[in-house]
């Protein structure tokens, strides 16, 4: 009973607090109807209205706190209390309604950005692979000296799964393209070429159907395929029934036998939309242990280390080494985390970008702390008077936090809408290709992750914006506070604390602009790196010509020379050019050569091996420096034939002519000799920021590709001439397929690479700006609040003759030294942020000189300009009405 009785009680607290104003004016007018009553009868008895109220309140014990006792028993005191501390911060913040807006936006500003580039390295680095137990899969390849991470070759995949002893599973898989056959004609679609267990060793069961069985990846196996989901809905409809039906892929009827599930990313072969077994193809150079086209994958035993790994794998290597010096000569071995692999190259700019952010973040509670600083400073009387009526230090300091954190929860609510807003704009500019390629990107939108960080990004405001303000308020300073109201002690707070925080910000917002200066300069240089040819005015499309139409070289060598004499027809086409691989894009697709008549030494000569038809290099406009280039009669019936670049000339052939030599592959094969026709200049065949390679260019009708680059300069806008030219292609054969028309240009712009530079440069460029107005904002502001505190100083300094120009200095003396010791350490803390982010620096050192100088003068001049403002103020102080203020 005494339990039920307390519930009772505390649910009529609780219930009390939704009436409370109700009951509370009942009570007052029942308390005035008592204290009325006692009045009447003390006038009765001679005393004065006045007199009369005095012994009646006296009588009653104290009407405030009966009220108080009342309401204590009716509600829940600590509740009530914050709710009275809410409405009185309420009603502070609509008071100064330029104080509340500026701090919100400072703070959304900040946690905006901060929260957005936090979600991408959510995505990206912190949440764990979405495969089972990810932290024993790794990555496993050959190396080589040109290649740190080299592909693998299918024989030598075979050794390394049979000998080792640390991996319970080790598939690998590669790229491929397939056309497929839809009732609108052939459609080029991407895929992959794995081993029979890849998806058991990540972990990944189908959700339709099965997974491929053991031994489904040799030769002759009935071909079958595995779908991702997006690809079961976006070409199938979402059939249930998809599952044992039968689909031509380039002309082989294929069986699906299963759907991945919607969740499935796979980042190295993001593209991916259909997944086939490998099986090696003799046609090709599948079994040769000399080509590599294969990544690895696997998991390691119980107990074994990467390092273990890593050490056996290299020993095998060593071994396969001996046993086939011919090929493996050089060939080491990697073992790496697979998270690596799949982050490695975008962590330093998402880490980059986080540090941007959370600088800018760092500025922004700089600012918003020094306003609130600011502003209990002015608030030391009224903080007085309530501590003088009885307030206790708890209960004033639970006023400081309800405030903060009233100012926290706007900031923070208007910051993640921000940061919901800038993840969707960041998205909406990432190439297409791009995403493919961090499929964990692909979706991210509001979730729990953003909103945890968030919560903890304002958990940390609000301490910064309160403790500060709870160790300046006077609550032991009664009579000082009643006094002045704290003015002397304000100015005395600006000169010991706030000027250091002006400091602070400037220091951040120089760090900021130099790495904005660095990566500006980088993607600058970047951007204007030598291709030695005409990147204007040149159409590309990627033309796939599946091998069931075309099964002869023949057959291929016809219908590419048709489709150039098609596009060649067409209005504003100057020349027409096909390569295996398009310029400034990798340093891939190598091959390894010997020369005819000089001493071998076992070492691998890696160059990069291109295919190209005869108007090639003239549709590129690069230059050819000696022989001859390629023509129509340079087919099969002829004799081979190469042309190669000049870093291949002066390396193999230094001061001597390379026209009439002859190269071979490594063990110089009667059937491998070619003889060099020509020199051309460097063509940039690599990404942008990549070195520039030794090349060997083969005539595309002696060397057929069924996957070839198609190059048009046009003398109109090559952009508008993008769909007539896919639409010639696919004149010829419908069973053509085209993919990824565009510019030359463009092309450029979106690589990888150059996407990287440019993004990281805009977005820390963008935090550098919002840090430079709030770091001038933040000194204009100290100055500003400075001489008003001086107004005095300044009034009896004019009356007792100083002119307006000392006045000037002694304003500017001020704002200089805070400016150049912000500066000072700014570009300090600067050289070793450069240092930091040297990952994403292209010809340029983390201390440029003229960066930092640059920075150093921007930012100088910004601050003098601030400062000017408040020191002109200053020197148009009339003395007299100053005194008189005073």
């Amino acid at each position: 009973m005494r339990a039920l009785r307390k519930c009772r009680a505390w649910l009529l607290r609780l219930g009390g607090l939704f009436e409370l104003r109700r009951t509370q004016q009942i009570f007052a007018d029942e308390i005035e109807s008592h204290l009325q009553l006692h009045i009447d009868d003390h006038v009765r008895l001679g005393m004065t209205p006045m007199e009369a109220r005095r012994k009646a309140i006296l009588r009653l014990g104290g009407v405030e706190m009966t009220k108080q006792s009342y309401r204590e028993r009716s509600t829940v005191p600590v509740i009530d209390d914050l709710f009275q501390d809410l409405r009185f911060a309420l009603r502070q913040l609509r008071r100064a309604p330029g104080f509340t807006v500026t701090a919100v936006l400072m703070l959304a500003l900040g946690i905006g950005a901060s929260v957005a580039i936090f979600t991408f390295v959510d995505a990206a680095l912190l949440k764990p692979l979405p495969y089972r137990d990810p932290n024993r899969l790794v990555a496993v390849t050959e190396s080589v000296k040109l290649f740190p991470r080299a592909d693998l070759s299918y024989p030598d995949y075979l050794d390394w799964k049979k000998m080792n002893t640390v991996f319970s599973s080790f598939d690998v898989y590669t790229g491929t393209g397939y056309m497929l056959a839809t009732s609108s004609g052939a459609e080029p679609v991407n895929g992959a070429r794995v081993s029979d267990g890849f998806f058991r060793t990540l972990g990944i069961k189908p959700m339709l159907g099965r997974d491929f069985y053991a031994g489904e990846d040799l030769p002759g196996v009935a071909p079958s395929i595995l779908m991702t989901y997006r690809t079961w809905k976006k070409l199938f409809s979402g059939r249930p029934d998809i599952v044992g039906q039968t689909i031509d892929l380039s002309g082989v009827p294929t069986t699906v036998v299963g759907v991945l599930p919607e969740d499935f990313q796979f980042a190295p072969r993001g593209s991916a939309e259909f997944y086939a077994p490998f099986q090696a193809r003799s046609a090709g150079c599948d079994l040769g242990r000399g080509c590599h086209s294969l990544s690895g994958i696997a998991r390691l035993k119980e107990g074994v280390s990467i390092q273990s790994a890593l050490a056996e794998m290299v020993s095998i290597a060593a071994r396969l080494e001996k046993q086939y010096p011919d090929t493996n000569r050089g060939q080491g071995a990697i073992v790496e985390p697979l998270s690596e692999v799949i982050v490695g190259q975008i962590r330093p700019m998402l880490l980059t970008l986080l540090a941007g952010a959370g600088l800018l973040l760092a500025i922004a509670c700089v600012n918003v702390g020094s306003l609130l600083l600011v502003r209990s400073e002015s608030r030391r009387r009224e903080i007085a008077v309530r501590g003088a009526l009885g307030a206790s230090r708890t209960r004033l300091a639970r006023q400081f936090v309800t405030e903060g954190l009233l100012l926290v929860t706007l900031g923070t609510t208007l910051g993640i809408g921000l940061a919901v807003v800038t993840l969707r704009l960041l998205l909406s500019v990432i190439p297409a290709t791009l995403l493919f390629n961090v499929p964990f990107f692909q979706g991210l939108a509001f979730n729990g992750h953003m909103v945890l960080f968030a919560v903890g990004v304002g958990a940390l405001a609000v301490m910064l914006f309160t403790i500060p303000p709870m160790l300046r308020s006077p609550l032991n300073a009664v009579r000082e506070g009643l006094a002045d109201g704290g003015r002397g002690a304000a100015g005395t707070l600006w000169r010991r604390f706030g000027a250091n925080l002006v400091v602070l910000e400037l220091t951040i917002a120089v760090v900021l602009l130099v790495g904005a200066g660095l990566l500006g300069k980088s993607l600058y240089r970047l951007l204007h790196v030598d291709v030695n040819f005409d990147v204007d005015h040149l159409a590309t499309v990627q033309v796939m010509a599946p091998q069931a139409l075309y099964p002869k070289d023949d057959q291929l060598v016809r219908a590419s020379r048709e489709m150039i004499q098609r596009i060649s027809a067409l209005p504003g086409v100057k020349s027409v050019g096909l390569t295996s691989v398009l310029p400034v894009s990798c340093n891939c697709n190598t091959d390894w050569i010997r020369f005819v008549g000089k001493p071998y030494n076992g070492e691998h000569n890696e160059v990069n091996l291109r295919d190209v038809s005869p108007d090639f290099f003239q549709t590129l406009h690069a230059k050819l420096l000696s022989g001859r280039v390629f023509t129509d009669r340079d087919d099969g019936t002829r004799p081979k034939v190469v042309i190669i670049n000049k870093a291949l000339a002066r390396q193999y052939f230094p001061g001597e002519d390379p026209l009439g030599k002859k190269i071979g592959g490594v063990t110089l094969a009667p059937d491998s000799l070619k003889e060099i026709v020509g020199v051309v200049d460097d063509i940039h065949e690599g990404s942008l920021e990549s070195p520039i390679w030794p090349a060997v260019y083969y005539p595309i009708y002696q060397d057929t590709d069924y996957s070839f680059a198609v190059v048009v300069r046009t003398s109109q806008s090559e952009a508008s001439f993008l769909p007539e030219l896919v639409k010639t292609v696919h004149s010829i054969d419908p069973g053509i397929g085209t993919a990824f028309e565009s510019t030359m240009e463009q092309l450029i712009l979106d690589s990888p690479s150059t996407f990287l530079h440019r993004f990281a440069a805009w977005l820390v460029g963008g935090f550098a700006v919002l840090a430079l107005v709030l770091g001038v904002v933040g000194l204009y502001g100290v100055i500003a609040y400075s001489v008003s505190q001086r107004t005095r100083e300044i009034g009896v300094r004019m009356a007792l003759g100083a002119q307006r120009g000392s006045v000037y200095r002694l304003v500017m003396s001020e704002a200089s030294r805070l400016t150049i010791a912000g500066i000072g350490l700014g570009l300090i803390c600067a050289v070793g942020a450069g240092m930091g982010m040297r990952a994403l620096l292209f010809g340029t050192a983390a201390w440029d000189t003229m960066t930092l100088a640059s920075v150093a003068a921007v930012l100088g001049a910004s601050a003098m300009l601030a400062s000017y403002i408040p020191a002109r103020r200053a020197a148009s102080v009339n003395p007299v009405e100053a005194l008189r203020a005073e």
